[in-house]
């Protein structure tokens, strides 16, 4: 490989720029619930008491679901330069939250079908333990919450791999194509905040924790005052429901990613047509899609009747914040005519 050559090659990272700070909160937060599951299970087993033993065991599903995101974090880091992922491992962490929202739906599935069940086989409630079971379970997953809230505001932070003008290339033919290929970093950003959707997943389980914690607390109160057994499945029929609307949520947004789909509110496309179809230039092609966290790649194809080299329209699609990988074709309008 030539110097030249060397010079021209990069690379594809493209994680979300809180990537290593979430791995740090989330093995953190895994670390809290496992903790607070052997402690519900071991002193349930001691004490004979089912509802501890069940409230640890609870834990462990959700415990294991962040392990998902948890090692989706470690795995996009280590293969992060790997040349086999042909645009880094940036959507790792959307895989994993379409994993988490399964396993969501699942734990709402199980919930309403337990609660049904026991509203057609009212079984005895020691309410005072439960109530404290439930009020500890809560203190751990507000604890949990706090951990895993995307607390950061720094809007506008540029991504740490600038590496200026990377592979720009003519192909002589008929219609005089000019293709530049562009990898955006150390550039004014004007993105709006990145969504992690790894990171929104564990956050999802800890407050869906949290929700069943409150209904339990809620309905354990009012049956321990009215003898309202038949309250305490209820809730959890109420808490599969509103589980269940969190987790397709999280599906349709980590699928979206998936698939190639902007959101529907994405106006980056618009803003690219914006920037380059000025002085009679037309985009005849556009693709843009999500690599990552905060990072768009483009294929833009541009039909000018004065050409310009492709770095001069890379160079205006720069103040967009939110592009971290372009490639740019330019076509004489002339050209595109005759054919």
């Amino acid at each position: 490989m030539t110097a030249q050559t060397s010079n021209l090659q990069h690379e594809h990272v493209f994680l979300g720029e809180d990537h290593d700070r979430n791995t740090r909160r989330i093995w953190l937060v895994i670390a809290l619930t496992a903790s607070m599951m052997v402690a519900e299970i071991a002193a349930g087993t001691w004490y004979g008491s089912m509802a501890l033993v069940a409230d640890g065991w609870h834990m462990s599903t959700h415990a294991s679901a962040m392990l998902i995101s948890a090692v989706a974090y470690l795995y996009a880091r280590r293969q992060a330069h790997n040349p086999r992922f042909t645009f880094g491992t940036g959507k790792l962490g959307d895989l994993a939250g379409f994993a988490s929202a399964i396993i969501l739906a699942l734990i709402a599935l199980l919930m309403a079908y337990e609660s049904v069940l026991r509203i057609a086989n009212p079984v005895p409630i020691s309410f005072s333990q439960a109530i404290g079971v439930a009020v500890l379970g809560l203190a751990v997953n507000v604890l949990s919450a706090w951990l895993l809230k995307d607390d950061h505001h720094h809007h506008g932070h540029a991504h740490g791999h600038s590496h200026g003008d990377h592979g720009s290339h003519a192909h002589q033919g008929d219609h005089a194509h000019h293709g530049s290929h562009a990898h955006h970093g150390d550039h004014a950003s004007h993105a709006p905040r990145a969504t992690d959707n790894n990171m929104r997943a564990a956050y999802v389980h800890v407050i869906a924790d949290a929700l069943t914690s409150v209904l339990a607390i809620a309905a354990l109160l009012l049956g321990s005052l009215y003898g309202w057994l038949w309250l305490d499945p209820l809730m959890g029929i109420v808490g599969g429901v509103i589980i269940a609307q969190w987790a397709w949520g999280l599906m349709k947004a980590s699928g979206a990613v998936l698939l190639d789909t902007l959101p529907a509110a994405g106006d980056l496309p618009k803003a690219i047509r914006k920037v380059v179809e000025t002085d009679g230039d037309e985009i005849t092609d556009l693709h843009v899609w999500q690599v990552g966290p905060g990072h768009h790649a483009a294929i833009v194809a541009v039909a000018t009747s004065a050409p310009r080299a492709p770095s001069f329209y890379k160079e205006k699609l720069a103040m967009l914040g939110q592009l971290s990988h372009v490639t740019v074709e330019v076509t004489p309008m002339a050209a595109k005519k005759a054919a």
